[in-house]
């Protein structure tokens, strides 16, 4: 075996499981039309905190989890977070800051697609 397809094969091992990984990731329906407009929103102003589909960050939580289903925190506590912002009660993230740039009705639709996002998780 030559150095150069020695090389290529143990590449390909070692990037064998990062493929297969995100190959076995469950997959998620596109986002209907109805929850576009959150999708767009929640991408703007959400996604860098609380990850690609509400799925968390290293700067915080994920949405797609039991604690934020509606009996636990209702749409009303999504208005609040962007209104006032949050202290740090359930996760080590920190407190959240307000987010300013969102109107109610942007949350709104945030929301709308959040509780889609759960419901294709089987939260609720």
């Amino acid at each position: 075996m030559t150095r150069g397809v020695l090389f290529m094969t143990v590449l390909l091992a070692m990037a064998a499981p990062v493929i297969g990984s995100a190959a076995s990731k469950p997959d998620v329906p596109a986002t209907p039309a109805e929850f576009k407009a959150g999708e767009t929103k929640f991408k703007a102003h959400c996604q860098v905190c609380h990850g690609e589909r509400g799925m968390g960050t290293q700067q915080g939580p994920p949405f797609v989890h039991k604690i934020y289903e509606p009996n636990h925190h209702g749409d009303a506590a999504f208005q609040r977070a962007a209104a006032l912002g949050v202290r740090a009660h359930h996760w080590q993230f920190g407190n959240m800051p307000k987010i300013s740039s969102v109107t109610p009705a942007d949350v709104d639709e945030i929301i709308k697609y959040v509780r889609w996002l759960q419901r294709q998780a089987g939260i609720y």
